[in-house]
């Protein structure tokens, strides 16, 4: 696009708050923007002054035409312009994605007898027809907090669909033990079962104390019943509920509802990570990424606040990072306070407890970016950052280093001596490529002679069968380790070109830093990191948790093995052939532990006596104990 091509049309445009459109030559929307002035802020992209972001500057170099819309104020503006970016998701907007590795919890209220279950993406449909929404959470998270629902609610596990099916079974197990309403029997009507509900919901917002003081007047009334059996349910569902408040992080001073948003950018991507605090207490959290690199907290902060809160239940106060000079937290409140019907905060403490939680908001989401590149990132993200890295500190050329090799020994005494190899290719982990190697040659426990082994066996393949060179090994050690396996690698390919760095850890066994052949080492700042160092820091860790989880899994494989045979072989005329044939037949160590001698005796192969002698081996051995 010419510079001064819109001259004449930018003259026309008013100086009113509004939100313009820019258009690429097919006609697709592909940026929408807001300003508080629209002549001025078009101008600023079409005036001919120079534009120093990259993103605006690529943005602007596809616009063949543009479009605005006049309101009435700032606060008009800012939501029209988030209806527009949902509406046509422009290229080079900042776009809300939350991570679909994080499910959520779906109460579906819009329902008679609601249901409550998980799922990895809300349905908006379901939305708006009134079902309810938490997380998205870790999935480990997840797991426990529904067992903590089970525990703590009497809520249906079975998959009958109320009304339809109310009355055609009698109740199962679970209504027996306490554990269930039975809405099947016919005797719960769906207002009854939905204020359960309504206090599963209250359980997710984080207000157990309403659900508490229901338990414990419940819990006294059936004991003064003497209905000891329904109190003993209770008690032991007050227990659950105490179990998950006293694992939650509280702040004492605080008992309004609160949300802090963090945000942490890294390898072409941002996270935004929001805590909720309700009476003291995180009772949940969000973890969206938003495509690019942070182009500044002012835009990433109203981009959240604009896609994620319309629809969604909002606070009395929203914490936020602090926002660029061009930033408006009091525009970003009128917009809240719209949407909710009543007045919202939002603004950045600077100190005391509502410091810490933004601070905590920041650091789980730069967590949240350590797992999401540790596992490869997201679509915009760059998993060969770390080679990169590598490549400048080496001194090659971009992109030289593609395949990058690790190996880790596992033993367990002199037993079970074995090795793992695992490999990543441009940064991701290439599964296919692991391999396993159990010494033939050691025999007893030494790192650097099954570290030799390993490599020896490893380069004896030229890589027709699979086995490809490495661009590059990294050496789970200091100058040692690394010293050892550069000998024996430079030995076996005396012509490679391989660069082989050790991977330092601290005293407390975490990754500090890199050692080169030629002695140098750089040490990663943990205090004030630079992108560098965590891109880096973040790679390497990959790298060392996984040839060691690989290896010592293995390790854990052949032990069991061992045990199995040993503890069968130590019996009196079983040897390889019979241990097969009771494994084979009973699939386990302990079924043959637990199997009487009628059912030991009918395995094929195994005698009358070979079953008494398999009996008695395991009970003779409870009776001494």
């Amino acid at each position: 696009m010419s510079e001064g091509r819109f001259d004449a049309r930018l003259d026309t445009v008013p100086l009113s708050p509004g939100v313009y459109l820019m258009k690429d030559t097919s006609g697709t929307v592909i940026y929408v923007g807001k300003a508080k002035k629209l002549r001025n802020r078009l101008r600023s992209y079409f005036g001919g002054g120079k534009i120093t972001h990259p993103k605006v500057a690529a943005m602007v170099s596809h616009v063949a035409d543009f479009e605005y819309v006049v309101v009435g104020s700032e606060t008009e503006a800012l939501l029209l312009e988030s209806n527009l970016i949902k509406r046509y998701m422009p290229q080079y907007n900042i776009l809300l994605r939350d991570d679909r590795a994080y499910p959520y919890v779906c109460i579906t209220l819009n329902e008679e007898y609601p249901r409550v279950f998980k799922v990895f993406r809300p349905d908006e449909k379901a939305k708006k027809e009134g079902a309810r929404y938490f997380g998205p959470y870790m999935s480990g998270d997840l797991y426990n907090t529904m067992q903590a629902i089970e525990q703590i609610f009497p809520l249906k596990r079975c998959n009958k669909v109320f009304p339809r099916d109310i009355g055609k079974e009698r109740p199962c197990l679970n209504y027996h033990i306490g554990k269930c309403m039975a809405p099947c029997s016919g005797k719960v009507s769906g207002e009854e079962y939905r204020k359960m509900i309504f206090d599963i919901v209250a359980f997710f917002e984080g207000r157990y104390d309403g659900i508490r003081k229901q338990l414990q007047v419940r819990m006294e009334e059936a004991s003064d019943d003497l209905d000891f059996e329904t109190a003993a349910v209770i008690r032991d569902r007050l227990a659950a509920l105490e179990s998950i408040t006293r694992n939650q992080h509280v702040f004492q001073k605080i008992e309004r509802d609160v949300d802090a948003v963090g945000i942490y950018s890294q390898a072409g991507e941002t996270c935004v990570r929001k805590l909720e605090l309700r009476s003291g207490r995180i009772v949940g959290s969000s973890t969206y990424f938003m495509r690019g690199d942070l182009p500044s907290v002012t835009e990433v902060v109203t981009s959240f606040v604009t896609q994620y809160y319309p629809g969604n239940s909002i606070p009395p106060m929203v914490l936020v990072p602090e926002l660029d000079e061009d930033g408006d937290s009091a525009l970003l409140e009128e917009f809240l306070s719209e949407q909710s019907g009543r007045k919202i905060r939002v603004y950045t403490p600077e100190r005391g407890e509502m410091h810490d939680l933004l601070k905590m908001a920041n650091t789980n989401a730069r967590e949240m970016m350590v797992r999401r590149i540790l596992r490869g990132g997201g679509a915009e993200a760059d998993p060969s950052a770390g080679m990169r890295i590598l490549e400048k500190m080496l001194g090659v050329s971009e992109g030289s280093l593609h395949r990058a090799e690790s190996y880790d020994i596992s033993n367990l005494g002199n037993d079970d001596i074995c090795s793992g190899m695992v490999v990543f290719k441009d940064g991701r982990p290439d599964k296919k490529s692991y391999r396993l190697f159990k010494m033939k040659t050691v025999l007893t426990q030494d790192d650097f002679a099954s570290m030799r082994e390993t490599l020896t066996r490893r380069f004896h393949h030229d890589g027709s069968d699979g086995f490809e060179y490495p661009d590059i090994i990294l050496v789970d050690g200091g100058k040692g380790q690394l010293s050892a396996v550069a000998s024996v690698v430079r030995d076996l390919k005396p012509d490679s070109d391989i660069k082989i760095i050790g991977m330092v850890k601290n005293n407390r066994h975490k990754t500090a830093g890199v050692v080169f052949e030629d002695g140098r080492e750089y040490m990663l700042d943990k205090k004030n990191p630079s992108d560098d160092d965590i891109v880096l820091l973040r790679f390497l860790s990959a790298v060392q948790n996984e040839v060691h989880r690989f290896a010592i899994t293995y390790q854990k494989k052949l032990s069991r093995k061992r045990n199995i045979r040993y503890k069968l072989e130590n019996i009196k005329g079983i040897g390889p052939s019979k241990r097969k044939a009771l494994l084979q037949a009973l699939g386990s160590i302990k079924a043959v532990e637990e199997a009487d001698v009628e059912t030991l005796s009918g395995i094929s192969g195994i005698s009358a006596s070979d079953a008494a002698n398999i009996y008695g081996y395991f009970h003779d051995d409870r009776e001494e104990n």
